[in-house]
């Protein structure tokens, strides 16, 4: 414990060791069919650029997903998703975007075909056109600032590793870094039992929307 105090690289190391980055492009595609064709347009009748935050990003695959289903209905300048991750070897990968058959096995042809060339190491490189429209960033959720004014947060598969008293804060600051009505995306066993709790309510199954009618909860009530 003292050596990772006092070295940097032990202490990555470690980050790298207890951090999990299981994950691949299109992971459950039903609630990617979902995003696309139910919460998509929603957000895009209020803003034709919608700020998107996908945190706890890991090596990249589910911004880029992102980035790819978006493209089908905005022009890449108009696309800009701000991934977060603790793990900076993670970050470094996603900036690589190189990826292999089984991360890309489930996505789309359409968008294999398209968006992707293979490398000289037998590898699923992504091209420019998609990587520019995404920005990784070095983010703890429990000490960092959050960004704001965000139209969407994806935070999937992420919160099941996290204390009661840990989830509560994070809902609370997702909560602040939504837009009035913007949408947050959690993972498939991250359901908030008490979404009202945090001024949420569900809007589809995994899926909850920021509602400025409803009323703040005291702070005991949160405990």
């Amino acid at each position: 414990l003292a050596a990772l105090r006092k070295k940097d690289s032990l202490y990555e190391a470690f980050l790298s060791y207890i951090t999990i980055n299981v994950t691949e492009f299109y992971r459950n595609p039903g609630q990617w069919d979902t995003f696309e064709k139910e919460i998509l347009p929603m957000v895009l009748q209020r803003s034709s650029t919608p700020k998107i935050w996908s945190c706890a990003c890991s090596t990249g695959e589910e911004p880029y997903t992102i980035a790819m289903i978006l493209a089908k209905y905005l022009t890449p300048d108009k696309i800009k998703i701000l991934a977060s991750d603790i793990d900076d070897a993670a970050i470094a990968k996603a900036k690589e975007a190189k990826y292999s058959f089984k991360s890309v096995e489930s996505l789309p042809n359409e968008f294999k075909s398209k968006y992707f060339r293979h490398s000289e190491d037998d590898k699923f490189e992504l091209k420019c056109l998609i990587k520019r429209c995404v920005e990784f960033r070095h983010l703890d959720l429990l000490k960092d600032d959050y960004p704001m004014d965000c139209d969407i947060i994806v935070c999937r598969n992420v919160l099941i590793y996290f204390t009661e008293t840990a989830k509560d804060m994070i809902y609370k600051r997702f909560n602040k870094s939504l837009k009035p009505n913007g949408i947050l995306y959690l993972g498939n066993t991250e359901q908030i039992i008490k979404p009202d709790k945090y001024k949420l309510k569900s809007l589809k199954t995994f899926y909850y929307t920021k509602d400025e009618e409803l009323p703040e909860k005291p702070e005991e009530e949160l405990q």
